[in-house]
């Protein structure tokens, strides 16, 4: 199995396993608040949380399955030469991105709001914890666009 392939599970299964705890999280929320009368108090913020982490590593993942938004009415018009290279920009401009937002960015802003020492409201947890998902998931499309480039330029 190649590490591309070993990543994408490890992945995948993260992302099932944040899923599932979203919706049992939600599910005690409707059933502390309706059935009990006495809604849980780290629902709300517990799900916010979790919903940051599916989407963002969502992303990473769509990503690298190449499944990511895109307008395909330009490219299907394109001859298969300026497909290669639209693809190869586009490619890069996710790199370029993955690089200077998602990791510099994100490690920037996990390191602050630890220096800071800033704590989620009800959890109590490090919100550098919560928003470290965005460098790894940088790393995982730097890792994902590394790959595509360099097949790209084998083709």
């Amino acid at each position: 199995m190649k590490l591309r392939d070993k990543i994408d599970s490890i992945l995948e299964k993260t992302l099932v396993i944040i899923m599932s705890l979203m919706v049992i999280n939600v599910l005690w929320q409707v059933f502390s608040r309706y059935i009990l009368a006495n809604p849980s108090s780290f629902t709300d913020e517990l799900a916010r949380y979790l919903m940051i982490w599916v989407g963002v590593l969502g992303a990473a993942y769509v990503a690298g399955k190449g499944n990511h938004v895109a307008i395909t009415y330009f490219s299907e018009k394109m001859s298969p030469e300026k497909h290669k290279k639209n693809q190869f920009f586009i490619n890069f401009t996710i790199l370029a991105f993955a690089v200077l937002g998602m990791f510099i960015g994100g490690v920037r802003l996990v390191y602050i709001t630890m220096v800071l020492e800033q704590l989620s409201p009800s959890l109590k947890i490090p919100l550098g914890v919560v928003y470290s998902v965005i460098p790894i998931s940088g790393i995982l499309i730097i890792f994902y666009k590394i790959i595509d480039l360099k097949k790209q330029a084998h083709d």
